[in-house]
């Protein structure tokens, strides 16, 4: 990466940890078999791509905005309306897409222009406000959205499950596998952009502007513009992410593109994974998402241990109903130890242990 962007990961074990994980991402569906498993890593490959989109306005920026969901929301109404009301096809899709970025980038305008002048924490209540009328507006037009219930759409025929391209390497490559690997590499390509755009002169003075926003405006560069562009570069980015998420779900609704607990999924892993480091969205998506869905069964497992060995009290901890506790508390340990994140921690190693 550094071709594209003069930065990559500090550290050779930063580096060996996120190459480990696009490298698992591109060959899960060779390497595993059924559903559960690429459900997954297209999960990952969505929310790796939305955290580093939300990175641009927390980590590089210093912005707190709580409707980046809404821009994820956009993305994936609009192909799904838009495949839901012209039918299967590349246009649809295409027009679909393309309307969600022209809406994104209107309200991105509307929100930077008129909500960037006052302080952090206002800024804030107003994101989250106008996030939440845009879930309430989703869920009460049910003829244009088809409100609480959504709306399911169909794909052009080579993404569809059933049309198969045969075998490679033992695995049977299906519309799905192509649907899999188009969210993979839009995923990519939207993180390699906005790694070029954080590295650039632009990127540079955000990162001047959070660190000392009066600074950066006495040496004459405007605050309000420069925050304003970076809310509307990370909605662009978080649109084409909800539209990768509604083409592989094959259906929009509120609980899916809208619901306000994935932007909190994005915070966590954005903190997990290291603030203003880009490449903690790739390794905090990907522990996030698989402790979601293995930490429950995992924790069943050891319940059933401990029952069988008569431990008093681990059974009921251990019950996997309380898989949320446990990630909670994980939460809790990363920030503690690692309060940079994964990266940000390998990355302070790495210069700690380069020569003076």
């Amino acid at each position: 990466m550094r071709w594209l962007s003069g930065d990559p990961p500090r550290g050779w074990p930063a580096r060996a940890l996120v190459a480990l994980v696009v490298l698992g991402l591109a060959a899960t569906p060779l390497l595993f078999h059924g559903v559960k498993p690429l459900e997954v890593a297209e999960k990952i490959c969505v929310m790796a791509a939305l955290a580093a989109s939300y990175d641009v306005l927390l980590g590089y920026t210093g912005i707190v905005s709580f409707a980046h969901v809404m821009f994820f929301g956009i993305g994936a109404y609009g192909v799904g309306l838009a495949s839901y009301a012209l039918g299967p096809g590349w246009g649809a899709l295409a027009l679909g897409l393309a309307g969600g970025l022209a809406l994104s980038a209107l309200l991105a305008v509307a929100i930077g222009l008129f909500s960037l002048r006052v302080q952090a924490i206002f800024f804030a209540m107003v994101t989250l406000a106008v996030a939440y009328a845009f879930n309430v507006l989703a869920s009460q037009l049910p003829d244009l959205t088809g409100g609480e219930d959504g709306r399911s759409f169909r794909v052009p025929e080579l993404l569809r499950p059933g049309h198969h391209f045969g075998h490679w390497l033992g695995a049977a490559v299906t519309g799905r596998t192509l649907t899999y690997y188009l969210a993979f590499a839009g995923a990519a390509a939207l993180f390699l952009i906005l790694l070029r755009v954080v590295n650039s002169p632009f990127g540079r003075v955000l990162q001047a502007i959070r660190e000392n926003p009066l600074r950066a405006e006495a040496l004459g560069y405007r605050i309000v513009v420069h925050r304003t562009l970076a809310v509307i570069v990370a909605a662009l980015a978080a649109t084409c992410a909800g539209g990768l998420d509604a083409l592989w779900l094959r259906y929009v609704g509120p609980d899916t593109a809208l619901s306000f607990s994935i932007q909190i999924d994005v915070l966590v892993i954005v903190v997990i994974g290291g603030r203003g480091t880009l490449y903690g969205a790739v390794v905090g998506a990907a522990v996030f998402v698989i402790a979601q869905n293995y930490l429950r069964s995992a924790i069943g497992g050891l319940s059933h241990a401990a029952a069988d060995l008569g431990l008093p009290l681990l059974p009921s901890l251990l019950h996997p109903d309380r898989w949320l506790l446990w990630l909670g508390l994980m939460f809790i340990l990363a920030v503690r130890f690692a309060p940079r994140g994964i990266i940000g921690e390998l990355a302070r190693r790495a210069d700690l242990a380069e020569p003076r």
